[in-house]
């Protein structure tokens, strides 16, 4: 009677044990699926907002164009809302902006603090149609090949965005949520139409005359 008493204790306190751990599991992961749905929302908003940014842009940018007569039809912007890509073409130049909504949450870290849950809009130079087939894992490493920019939403809309340059090496730019998209929008034309494109060199080979 005690030995069958004392093994139904063992199995109670494993089974508490159990729904401790797994309480706590639950509650995090609970909180990190809430910041996914609220980043998410808000890269939504902020997206949405860049491409009226963009469209404004584009307007001004032919009026400045042709005052200077300069044909203006390779001015442009194309927006496919329902895979969140933005096209936008200056002359030469072309930069996509893509927001990817992931489906799972995805993190930022920190190095003082618990990572942060973000959504992401990335900038990139040149096209990506590979992106209408949906985003996938094999998709990740051509858009960081190509990607000028990132902004980050957290899910927190007074918290502030984060704006990383890949020509400044990553570094962390903080700003507000209601101006990112604008800025944001300016810092990447700014940095892409800037630098513009550069003549490719073959490797250097002796030759015998």
């Amino acid at each position: 009677m005690s030995e069958n008493f004392s093994d139904l204790e063992i199995t109670t306190r494993k089974s508490a044990l159990i729904q401790e751990r797994m309480t706590e599991v639950t509650s995090h992961m609970y909180k990190q699926f809430l910041e996914y749905q609220q980043s998410n929302a808000n890269t939504v908003v902020m997206f949405d907002k860049m491409v009226e940014n963009i469209s404004l842009t584009v307007e001004y940018l032919k009026k400045s164009f042709a005052s200077r007569g300069i044909p203006t039809e390779n001015i442009y912007y194309e927006y496919d809302k329902i895979h969140h890509i933005a096209v936008m073409n200056i002359l030469w130049h072309s930069i996509t902006f893509y927001s990817n909504l992931k489906d799972v949450p995805k993190a930022l870290s920190r190095e003082k603090d618990v990572p942060l849950y973000t959504g992401r809009i990335y900038a990139l130079k040149g096209t990506l149609p590979e992106l209408l087939q949906g985003y996938n894992e094999e998709i990740q490493q051509k858009l960081l090949d190509k990607e000028v920019a990132s902004i980050y939403i957290p899910a927190d809309n007074t918290a502030k965005a984060i704006i990383k340059m890949r020509h400044l090496g990553n570094q962390e730019y903080y700003i507000n949520q209601i101006d990112a998209p604008r800025d944001f929008l300016l810092g990447v034309i700014e940095t892409v139409c800037r630098v513009g494109n550069t003549h490719k060199e073959g490797s250097r080979v002796t030759i015998s005359i």
